[in-house]
């Protein structure tokens, strides 16, 4: 990994985790409207992969249960034990159903489903920490995204906050999977 994208995670991080508390909220509120508004093909019983947010990552439970409103089936991540592998998934039944996994993340309690699972979504939601304009995603640095996306059919859109949608170039490996939009607040 290069000293660069190291060097802008720990950046954009440390910005992220100075954004005052009201507009965090605001984000969270903002990015659930949205979910009423995508510009994708959506039915009810449809399937959205989504992911929980942690810390002033831009998303919540209220993004998750806009979707589930909406009649949609929302899958979510499953770290898998292990080194870095494509991720496994869990259907979202709300926030009460949620459990702390690998590394603290909240999970789906109940089955895990085998990570082809993802096949089936008509929209994949994913985190980043930055987004460039031609879809270059940066994110922890694990690559359970980068295992798990390449291949699919549904659009892939990463959310982030405003200020993280980069201008420039991002640098990008070989194996760093590319999003077809960006959603900010």
């Amino acid at each position: 990994m290069s000293e660069d994208k190291v060097r802008l995670r720990r950046e954009m991080l440390a910005a992220r985790e100075e954004m005052s508390p009201f507009i965090a909220s605001q984000t969270i509120g903002d990015l659930a409207l949205w979910m009423y508004q995508l510009p994708v093909d959506l039915q009810p019983g449809d399937t959205v992969a989504a992911y929980v947010a942690t810390r002033r990552e831009p998303g919540g439970t209220p993004m998750l249960d806009a979707l589930v409103d909406r009649g949609l089936r929302v899958i979510l991540p499953i770290v898998p034990e292990g080194g870095p592998d494509r991720l496994q998934w869990g259907v979202y039944e709300g926030e009460m159903q949620l459990e702390k996994g690998r590394w603290n993340l909240l999970e789906p309690m109940g089955l895990r489903l085998d990570p082809d699972t993802i096949t089936q979504a008509k929209l994949i939601l994913v985190p980043a920490v930055a987004v460039d304009r031609r879809g270059a995603r940066l994110g922890r640095g694990a690559g359970y995204y980068d295992r798990t996306l390449p291949g699919l059919a549904a659009p892939i859109v990463a959310v982030v906050h405003d200020t993280e949608v980069i201008d420039g170039e991002l640098p990008e490996e070989p194996t760093d999977v590319r999003v077809h939009w960006i959603l900010t607040p």
